[in-house]
């Protein structure tokens, strides 16, 4: 029996009622199966004596007598307070707040076990956070000469409440559960048995064991992973053994078709050398037998919108169409208008739709896309509506593709016969993560940056100095450049404190600078309002625009040279990383401003310093990794990919690679091989890390 397939409801456990299973229920706890897979998020560690003196050093857990008792405040609110001496003669206090009845527990003279977390105030050693225990008899449950679990605890649970029933659950049910990785790679990894993994997960016997049940967790997390990643290349008709890391470095030459070269030879500029060497990359694609899916990288500015354009246009030489989705109506307008500024001279008969066309336009619209009279459609969500037709279309372009979540591409994908799939990111993407969400597909890099391009001059700033601030961009201002100001919220909450962009566009407008123009916008504005403000924006006619981080994803203005965050320990450091790619899109020296919270601690300084010191995006997105977790820098938590337990895919790096290779080569020798039998078994049930589709 597998640990998943413990079903067996938390009502069998002893002392388990209706308002303890109610608050399991409610931290997503319902079987057996599911509690013991509640992992500690860290453990105390009461093997070893911890005297008062040592207080700063870790928490105390030491044995103690009881002085004498006290009391103070006010009436009948009086607060308890035991004072107590270890075997080495420091004393401290217990302070009780809310626990009289501890006065008939803890008895003058007599001597307790204490665990506790001390520090000095008033004068004294003391503390609120404690646990004691009577020498004797010994308790058979007794929290102390052991390691002990720490879990994260939802209303109603407690430490002790887990620690019970997961106790009971490992004793009556965790024996016969059964090894979920192939006995081969575990001999040669040297993991635990499942069965003894579990219990020692919760109640380890040693560091040493606690590490080694760490150890076989993690592996049999990622090991899962990477097979459901394998499998989802397979089922596209790609060999596994085909899938490439980042920066592949065997990149075949770049031998333009006809229409590609022509509309190189048309451009004022030569292709910079990531762009020539990705689209050798994708040529190979397009042009073998296997369906592509590759996921190209590169900061804001670096080019990938042109290489999408060339790699449509080698679809369409072939007789097909390519469809190319944005998340902002403002986006996928600036890409139609460049698809035709730069195609239609080439014959290419480019179309825009969103869901504000217009139903007469529309019409047509989706009639030629039909017919074919269509070679390439630019647009939002729309592009998948169900009235939305293709007469062959062969490939999709995914821009900012953490926008979109996996119903929605799959949405895109299934308007084709198995089109080619290039999706598109500005938020670089660590290795690592890169390996388990987009471990099934190709990854391309372009990391250079046009020529003439300046790297932008970031400054970090206290809020009590954004007045200097003010006045640099006034300077810029005054040279006749532009600026964006970005706040974290739209309008005011009185309870975060925080600066919003409703009341600073009125202060920046009529008080900083009231000499120029300034305009707002953020997301609760409609699209047509916002792409006339951003159009005026584009002409100069507006000079400072006040925004949410909406303008993430906004068109280009190359003479904006200015981008100031505040509150920018607000934002992610890929968010920030984004926004200041908005700036330094043209050739004059451009600047991002970081202002921050006067009293934002030591910490929070030293991560913004990340942004100071790096504009390498994959470093900035390494770090923000490790901060922020995999879900929120890629997208992950609302597209419906994985939920992990126990891995950490940054932490776990070496341990991601091994995983990865084992499961692709288990998969391309032969899933019915007796070793394996037991991988088979567990790809039979329910994925065990949600949907894994694109």
């Amino acid at each position: 029996m597998f640990l998943r397939e413990l079903t067996i409801t938390i009502d069998h456990l002893k002392g388990a009622g209706p308002t303890s299973i109610r608050a399991l229920a409610n931290a997503g706890i319902t079987g057996v199966g599911s509690l013991l897979c509640q992992y500690p998020k860290d453990l105390e560690d009461r093997s070893k004596i911890v005297p008062l003196r040592d207080f700063n050093l870790a928490p105390v857990c030491t044995l103690i007598r009881v002085l004498a008792h006290s009391w103070f405040g006010p009436g009948t609110t009086k607060t308890l307070k035991v004072y107590v001496e270890d075997d080495q003669g420091t004393r401290a206090s217990l302070v009780c707040f809310n626990r009289p009845f501890i006065e008939k527990i803890l008895l003058v003279g007599n001597y307790y076990r204490l665990w506790g977390v001390f520090q000095y105030r008033y004068g004294e050693l003391q503390t609120s956070v404690f646990e004691v225990e009577a020498l004797e008899p010994a308790a058979p449950q007794s929290v102390f000469g052991r390691i002990l679990p720490v879990y994260h605890l939802h209303a109603g649970l407690s430490q002790g409440m887990l620690r019970k029933f997961i106790r009971q659950a490992l004793a009556q049910y965790a024996g016969p559960v059964e090894d979920e990785i192939p006995e081969p790679i575990m001999t040669r990894e040297g993991l635990l048995p499942k069965a003894r993994a579990i219990r020692a997960i919760h109640f380890p016997e040693s560091l040493e064991e606690l590490e080694k049940a760490r150890q076989t967790l993690v592996y049999e997390e990622l090991f899962y992973l990477e097979v459901l990643v394998c499998r989802r290349a397979k089922a596209r008709g790609t060999p596994s053994g085909n899938r490439r890391g980042p920066e592949d470095q065997g990149a075949p030459p770049f031998h333009p078709s006809p229409l590609q070269r022509t509309l190189m030879e048309r451009l004022p500029f030569a292709l910079t050398p990531g762009q020539t060497h990705v689209m050798g990359e994708i040529n190979r694609d397009l042009d073998g037998p296997y369906q592509m899916a590759r996921l190209l990288q590169g900061d804001v500015g670096s080019g990938k919108t042109l290489v999408s354009f060339l790699a449509a246009l080698r679809v369409m030489e072939q007789g097909g169409q390519a469809a190319l989705m944005a998340p902002t109506e403002l986006l996928a307008r600036q890409h139609a208008e460049n698809a035709a500024r730069l195609l239609e001279p080439l014959g290419i008969r480019p179309a825009f739709l969103t869901g504000n066309s217009r139903s007469s336009g529309r019409t047509a619209l989706l009639k030629n896309l039909v017919t074919g009279d269509i070679d390439l459609v630019v647009g939002t969500h729309a592009l998948f509506s169900k009235d939305v037709a293709y007469k062959n279309l062969r490939l999709v372009v995914i821009d900012e593709q953490h926008r979109f979540g996996v119903v929605q591409r799959q949405a895109i994908m299934g308007k084709g016969e198995r089109p080619d799939l290039l999706m598109m990111s500005a938020t670089p993407i660590p290795r690592t993560l890169a390996l388990t969400v987009f471990g099934d597909m190709d990854i391309s890099v372009i990391r250079d940056m046009p020529a003439g391009r300046k790297p932008v001059k970031t400054h970090l700033a206290r809020s009590s100095n954004e007045e200097k601030v003010y006045a640099f961009v006034r300077g810029e201002l005054a040279a006749g450049k532009q600026a964006y100001f970005v706040y974290p919220l739209i309008e005011a909450d009185e309870n975060k404190g925080l600066k919003d962009a409703q009341t600073m566009a009125e202060r920046l407008a009529n008080q900083v600078f009231p000499e120029y123009p300034a305009a707002l916008i953020h997301s609760k504005r409609d699209e047509e309002e916002k792409r006339n403000i951003m159009e005026r924006f584009r002409a100069g006619a507006v000079r400072l625009l006040v925004a949410t981080s909406v303008v993430e994803v906004v068109v280009d203005v190359p003479n904006a040279t200015c981008m100031v965050i505040e509150h920018a320990e607000r934002f992610g450091l890929s968010a920030l990383h984004q926004l200041r790619g908005r700036v330094g899109r043209g050739k004059d020296q451009s600047y991002c401003f970081l202002i921050y919270s006067d009293s934002l601690t030591e910490d929070g300084k030293t991560r913004l310093k990340v942004m100071l010191e790096n504009t390498d995006g994959f470093v900035i997105a390494e770090e923000d990794l490790k901060l922020r977790g995999p879900g929120q820098i890629a997208g992950t938590e609302q597209s419906g990919y994985f939920i992990l337990g126990i891995a950490d895919p940054a932490r776990d790096s070496e341990t991601l690679e091994k995983a990865r290779a084992d499961a692709f080569a288990m998969l391309e020798r032969d899933l019915a091989l007796p070793e394996y039998q037991c991988v088979a078994r567990v790809l039979n049930q329910a994925p065990p890390f949600g949907d894994m589709g694109l």
